[in-house]
Parts: C-alpha cells; sequence; structure tokens
C-alpha cells in the first residue's frame, strides 16, 4: 500500500511540475530555446504562463518572479490553519491549487534558506508546526468522512487531488471491512 501511496503523490507532483504558473518578467530576455520548447521573449512587468518546472527555472536565472498569489506563505498557512480549526469534522475548506506540491517546495526553500540565514530556524518550525496542523486536522476529517455513507460530491469537491485519493482508499477499506465483519458466518465465507 506504502508503495502505491507514493507512486500516486510522485504522479500528482509530475502533474504540478508541467502545469502552468503565472511569472512576472523582471526584465527584458529573447527567447530561449530548452529541449525543444522555446519560451518568451519575456517583457519586463509582464505576466507570463509557463510550465512549474520552466518556471522555476526563470527564477533562478532572476529572468522572472512568481507571483505572489501562486506562492505558500507563513501567513497563507495561518488563515488555513485557522479555517480547519473553526469547521465541524463534517466540513473541510477549499485549499489552494496544489496545496501540497507548492506546501513542500516552500518547506524545502525555507530549510535552504536556513543554512545562508540560521534566523530562519524560528520560521521554519512555526511554518512546520502549521503543516502538522493543518495535516492532521484535515486527515481527522478524511477517515470521518470516508468511514460514514458514501460523501456528495459538495463535500468531494473540497478535497486536494491528494486527499481525493486518500479518502478512497479508506473508504473502501472501511467499506470492505464492515462487510466482512457483518458477512453471515453460516452462509458465508
Amino acid at each position: 500500500m506504502s508503495e502505491i501511496v507514493s507512486v500516486k503523490i510522485k504522479n500528482l507532483d509530475f502533474n504540478f511540475e508541467n502545469s502552468l504558473a503565472k511569472v512576472v518578467a523582471n526584465r527584458n530576455c529573447s527567447e530561449i530555446k530548452l529541449a525543444g520548447l522555446k519560451v518568451g521573449p519575456f517583457e519586463e512587468g509582464n505576466e507570463y504562463e509557463v510550465q512549474y518546472w520552466i518556471a522555476i527555472g526563470l527564477v533562478k536565472s532572476g529572468i522572472a518572479r512568481f507571483r505572489q498569489q501562486e506562492l505558500l506563505d507563513a501567513a497563507k498557512l495561518y488563515k488555513i490553519q485557522w479555517k480547519e480549526r473553526v469547521q465541524t469534522t463534517r466540513q473541510i475548506s477549499k485549499l489552494p491549487e496544489d496545496f501540497y506540491p507548492k506546501l513542500r517546495r516552500f518547506l524545502v526553500k525555507l530549510k535552504e534558506e536556513i543554512t545562508k540565514k540560521p534566523e530562519k530556524m524560528r520560521e521554519y518550525e512555526k511554518v512546520g508546526q502549521l503543516t502538522q496542523d493543518i495535516i492532521n486536522s484535515r486527515l481527522k476529517k478524511i477517515v470521518s468522512l470516508a468511514s460514514a455513507p458514501a460523501q456528495t460530491e459538495q463535500i468531494l469537491r473540497n478535497f486536494t487531488r491528494e486527499e481525493r485519493f486518500l479518502y478512497e482508499e479508506i473508504y473502501k477499506l472501511i467499506s470492505e471491512w464492515r462487510t466482512q465483519i457483518l458477512k453471515n458466518k453460516e452462509g458465508e465465507k
């Protein structure tokens, strides 16, 4: 089962890497050729949509920056955590698109910053705690919803792709378990 989960998460992460991200050009730049692809030209101040993996290269080279809405930060995580805490176990809030891939990258970035700026350790620890709170809260809700009768699409649409996969697997497992527990001993095996 753990291999199935690992493969599913890797596939979702691969899809994220190839999804479109919005960047703003920091400077003018002529067309760039990458592995058979052409991107650009870029004009300073203009916004562009490119695959995430290309956006990373543009950001690292200083040609562009991510739009602020594209990034996760501690303030956004605080808001998410607060929302999760005030809702009942039968409610699950909508997370930003591609929340988990962005969260993993945000945590990696913070950890890398610690090597350059040790004072970032405190922020990293706070963000780590927020992350655990969000994940634990959502996991409790997913398990609770998966152990109840099948949920409506209205509730399921608030799950991320990773959470939807987890919900479906838990729901199947619990349903199978119930069936086996309630089988008539004499008539069925």
